[in-house]
């Protein structure tokens, strides 16, 4: 307890620090997530795509952040443990380990151009130091395993859901006798759906810690006007499109790829929102732990109210990232792993976006770069294998595997560091 009193505020301003570069390293990253798919089919310019980024990033992790970051805080280890609770300065040497190490390996991952899972680098952190400096019975095994089941089944949901979507658009649009026609009476369609999807899960799950608690019947209303507007603005913007007919007879669906490409725009955005409100939590979960211990002088609480100005710090290191390093990493998955068309983007965006949205409102912290990875080899699938750069997908699968290690032990080397300095 004394060495919380004696140093209280030097914890408080290292983890608003680390959580700050933390997130910084979350929008540097995991930009491509949100925006790789647009830039890869040349939807949205790189400037236009971190424009869009900023807002919806920053929105998702304020608005509908606060339920997986309490997921990242509570459920990864046991915070009533005797060892704990004896020695609370451990849990505060811990996070702040787990935040410098995964900021530090999505630094080096970036710099590379390297699309990892900050996902798996702050649960690797954090089970790393709850390992060595605590115990191992610590950890919440089954969580953990439940978590990375999901790692393993959420790009799988996504891209079987991005194979039905874009098989759909096949069907309903690409394959009719007037596939322009087709275009503007069922993209509306797909539009509602996303407005809607997002606007439910977030209104329910995602804004209790802004007090906006409201019934079923009140959300159903609620998103149903959302996917209503956002609709008509789509039907508005598909009306400015005009058929190029001398366009179509070099690429028949030249006409409808820039319908698509319009609509990008829209899933572009609730790919940002449900990035933003899913990944703010492995900046801002230890951050919080960190504050609540701080501020209760060495009380560990198991569940504890989410200050809104947690979220806001990582909204921000969010988009300074985006703005300064997103771009390393948007190439892979927007250009390397498949050729994309705006109609393909559209599939794995909307598939995605779902996805990760879903996940967000009832708490699992996926990984965004499983899921858009997952969405963009279900729209490479529905033309075969042949379609796909293996040798590339190779490369991510296997980042993916090194950043959980890379990030754990990282976590045990900061840990010890911070121990023997405040100990």
């Amino acid at each position: 307890m004394s060495v919380i009193a004696d140093h209280g505020t030097i914890f408080l301003w290292m983890a608003c620090i680390f959580g700050f570069f933390m997130a910084w390293g979350v929008g540097a990253n995991d930009v491509a997530n949100a925006m790789g798919t647009s830039v890869g089919s040349r939807a949205l310019t790189v400037r236009q795509a971190i424009v869009i980024a900023i807002l919806l990033e920053s929105a998702g992790a304020f608005l509908a952040g606060g339920s997986v970051t309490s997921t990242i805080r509570n459920d990864i280890i046991d915070l009533r443990m005797p060892e704990l609770l004896a020695n609370p300065e451990l849990l505060i040497y811990g996070m702040l380990a787990s935040l410098l190490a995964s900021a530090t390996w999505l630094l080096i991952a970036t710099h590379y151009g390297w699309p990892v899972s900050t996902t798996h680098s702050i649960i690797g952190a954090i089970v790393g130091f709850a390992v060595a400096g605590v115990d191992a019975s610590v950890v919440h095994w089954h969580n953990v395993l439940s978590i990375a089941g999901s790692w393993i089944l959420s790009p799988l949901f996504s891209g079987m859901l991005a194979l039905l979507v874009f098989s759909s658009v096949q069907k309903l649009i690409l394959d009719t006798e007037s596939p322009f026609r087709s275009a503007k009476r069922y993209i509306p369609v797909y539009t509602f759906l996303v407005g809607f999807m997002i606007s439910m899960v977030t209104l329910t799950k995602g804004m209790g810690h802004l007090g906006l608690n409201l019934n079923t019947p009140q959300a159903l209303a609620l998103a149903t006007l959302i996917g209503l507007l956002l609709t008509a603005i789509a039907v508005i913007a598909l009306q400015r499109i005009k058929k190029d007919e001398q366009a179509d007879q070099q690429f028949h669906y030249s006409s409808v790829e820039r319908i698509f490409a319009t609509m990008m725009i829209f899933t572009a955005c609730t790919m940002a929102f449900a990035h933003g409100s899913n990944d703010v939590a492995n900046a801002v979960g230890p951050l919080a732990a960190v504050a609540q211990v701080v501020r209760s002088g060495g009380n560990i609480a198991a569940n504890t109210s989410l200050p809104s100005w947690v979220l806001l710090l990582g909204a921000s290191g969010i988009v300074c990232g985006l703005a300064t390093y997103g771009y390393r990493v948007m190439a892979t998955i927007g250009q390397h792993l498949t050729e994309l068309t705006p109609s393909r983007g559209f599939a794995a965006e909307v598939s995605a976006a779902t996805t990760v949205v879903l996940a967000s409102g009832i708490g699992l912290p996926v990984s965004t770069t499983h899921i858009l990875v997952g969405a963009v080899l279900g729209v490479g699938l529905a033309r075969g294998i042949g379609a796909l750069n293996l040798q590339v997908i190779g490369t991510v699968f296997l980042s993916w595997l090194v950043t959980l290690p890379a990030g754990a032990l990282l976590s045990i080397a900061y840990f010890s560091l911070f121990r023997s300095i405040f100990s």
